[in-house]
């Protein structure tokens, strides 16, 4: 597993280590019941604080994507697809959001709106 960490992102070195695992599980590279790298390891491979690695797997976690199991490490998780649905709605909720005020500031109409929204879902299938 290679991670890339960028000290000069404006990104917690955290949410960058957790992005990425998070990327690469949901991408399929890592499966489920594959092994993480050691909180210590990891820490020690990318010299950085062992605290910082392990706020990291705690986030991925609390997100269901990884299990720490107690005296063997830290594994991806079978993923729990009504979690994944519930957090791609929420955060697909904040992205209309978003794109509604933009339209608004635009002079767009609702219905400009829902026309340019249906362009880009035939363009993409």
């Amino acid at each position: 597993m290679e991670l890339i960490i960028r000290n000069n992102s404006g990104q917690p070195i955290y949410d960058q280590i957790s992005g990425q695992i998070k990327a690469q599980i949901l991408s399929g590279a890592l499966s489920p019941g594959d092994a993480l790298p050691s909180i210590r390891g990891l820490a020690k491979d990318l010299k950085i604080s062992v605290i910082t690695t392990k706020r990291a797997y705690d986030e991925l976690e609390a997100q269901g994507l990884i299990n720490t199991v107690a005296g063997k490490g830290c594994f991806v998780a079978e993923p729990d697809l009504a979690l994944f649905r519930e957090q791609s709605l929420h955060l697909l909720e904040d992205h209309l959001a978003a794109a509604a005020e933009l339209a608004r500031t635009c002079g767009l109409s609702e219905p400009e709106l829902a026309e340019l929204l249906r362009h880009k879902w035939e363009g993409s299938l």
